[in-house]
Order: C-alpha cells, then structure tokens, then sequence
C-alpha cells in the first residue's frame, strides 16, 4: 500500500509534491510596523520548505493596516510590500515547495492604534475595544482591500490564496449570529450573513484564476451559535462560486471553552468533505505521521495542515516519513543526515 501523506495532490494548475501543508500561523515578527517581510520570515518559512513540506501556507497578512490583529503582522495593503513577498517567495519555491498566503483583516479583535470595525459594534470581549459598525462603504471599501490584496498575492508569484474566514476575525465576524446582529443585506438570515465572503470571493476571483482555499471556524461552540452543519450549507455555496479548498478549524469567535485533544477538528473535516463533497484540510493537533495517514488513507481529508509540531521541527515531513517506512528524498546537502 503506498503512503498517502506522500502523494502529490494537484488542484487546478498546482501540483503539491506531498499532502503537508504547513498551516499559517502568526509571527508577529515585522517589527518595521509597517508589515514588511524581515529576516526572521525569509528563515523561518524556507527552513520548512528545505524540510519539504508540499505547501507552506504565509501567516495571517492583513489587507488593510487597520485590519492587523496586532501591529507587528504582515501587511499586502500596499504595494510595497510586494518586493518582500517576491524574494520570500522565490526562496520557498527553490526547495520545490509550493507558496500559498492567507489573506486576512482581524475585524473586532485588530488589536492596534485608533478605530476598529466589525459587522456590529459588539466587542470580542470586556478587555478588548468596542468597534465601528461597518457602513455599506466601509464594506465595499475592504472587500476591495481583499481583492487589491489577492492582486499583490499574485505579483508576487504565489501559487494559492487563502481567505481568512475563520478564528473570529472580520469574515467570521460576519458569518456569526453571535457577533453580526445587523438587520442589512449583510445580516439576519444565513445567505445575508454570507454576502459579504460572498463578494469577497467574488473579488478575489476576478483578479486570481489559481487555487483558493477558505478557512472556516466550522463550530462555534456557543449556544445559538454556528455548528457544522451550517457550514456544510456554506461550504456549498463556497464550492458553487468556484473555491477549491477548504481549510477546517474551529472555534474563537466568541469566548468558549473547548476540549481539545488530538484531532479533535477532523471530524468537522469529514463532514464537511462528504456531506458538502468539497475538498478539505484538516488540522489540529495533528503531530505523528501516523495519525495524518489515518486521516488519509480513511478519506477525512484531502490535505494534512500542520501547525504547532512545523514550529517545533522544521523537518517534521522527515519524521512522518520515518514513522511511515517511507524514503523521503533529501535536499542534497542533507543527504548524509536523512539517510537511516
């Protein structure tokens, strides 16, 4: 039987030589404040793509400087972030790994100087500032942000975009009862609550005929609020408009506790991918190469997103191969430490 965490994957133009993405996760590392790419990026990412992961996905990169979650994230709201992102991109992709970023815009929990804005002006929590409730114009003015920031995405020469439309930041903003109490076009019924990544996605896709992924918090794990069945709805809606992907996690959207132990969002996986017949990415606590050829091999998901254990090994495809009798073929410089 062959190992399934290391078969190339293809989606539309794209092929990924193995299922590993590396999930985007904040570094909070470009200390110009203006969200320009620094050292500490240009190491950190190509480190995994020497450690060949198929897909490593850049952090959270905020659309709009009023949409970092802190003022230390990564921006592509103008064009002069584009240069970094070229040069970060071109280093990725000399180890054969392929390039993707994650667009994003914090919303309510943009933890920076001056005014916030969200769907409605109802805080994340009783520490954190009361937003702006968003005009019609602020709305169309940040959907533009999105696809001018899907535009410098592909001047730069990545090979995926992701939305962010998880982790309570703007889009699950939108997409939740529990923080969009708006009686507009953008709230109350679930196709209103969905308009705005609607439009979002159709922004992106007049500027971007590439791969997209969207990532969803598919439980809210509040009363009243959004389950995965809900998202199972969306995620039809999603794969109608032409999305490709969609990256699975959970949760953050209002303060909640959540029993977490390993895998616990795969399920929310699975659903998704059959009941909504879509494409997904797992992630969550996925640390062994075993546990991710389960999910594989039992067709919970399609792509296996790895997060914290990337922070703790930027060679963590080595060890799954190790665990999974699997040859991996080293960069050559590395060919007397890879062999066993």
């Amino acid at each position: 039987m062959s190992v399934k965490l290391f078969e190339p994957y293809t989606i539309k133009n794209v092929t990924f030589k193995n299922r590993i993405v590396m999930s985007p996760m904040c570094m909070y590392s470009a200390h110009n404040e203006e969200g320009k790419v620094e050292n500490w990026h240009l190491t950190h990412y190509t480190s995994r793509a020497v450690g060949q992961a198929g897909l490593i996905m850049v952090e959270a990169t905020a659309v709009t400087k009023q949409g970092c979650i802190s003022s230390k994230d990564l921006g592509i709201w103008n064009d002069h972030h584009i240069e970094g992102l070229t040069t970060l991109v071109s280093m990725m992709k000399e180890h054969g790994t392929q390039t993707g970023i994650q667009l994003a815009h914090a919303g309510r929990k943009a933890m920076v100087e001056g005014e916030i804005i969200a769907p409605s002006a109802i805080p994340f929590n009783d520490k954190m500032k009361t937003p702006k409730e968003m005009t019609i114009d602020d709305i169309k003015d940040t959907i533009q942000a999105f696809q001018d920031g899907a535009s410098r995405a592909k001047k730069a020469g990545f090979d995926v975009i992701e939305i962010h439309g998880a982790h309570g930041y703007l889009i699950n903003e939108f997409l939740s009862p529990l923080s969009n109490k708006r009686e507009d076009l953008y709230g109350g019924s679930q196709e209103n609550r969905y308009r705005f990544l609607r439009e979002i996605i159709e922004a992106v896709k007049e500027v971007w005929d590439g791969p997209l992924f969207v990532r969803i918090s598919a439980k809210d794990y509040a009363p009243n609020g959004l389950d995965v069945e809900d998202y199972v709805t969306m995620t039809r809606w999603m794969k109608s408009q032409g999305v490709d992907l969609i990256d699975v996690s959970s949760g953050a959207v209002v303060p909640a506790k959540i029993s977490v132990y390993p895998g616990y969002q795969v399920t929310l996986a699975e659903k998704i991918k059959h009941q909504a017949d879509m494409a997904v990415g797992a992630v969550g606590l996925i640390t062994s190469g075993v546990q991710a050829e389960e999910i594989l091999q039992n067709e919970r998901a399609d792509l296996i997103f790895i997060g914290r254990e990337f922070l703790r090994n930027p060679y963590w495809p080595l060890n799954a191969a190790k665990e999974l009798k699997y040859t991996l073929e080293s960069p050559i410089p590395y060919e007397r430490g890879w062999k066993f």
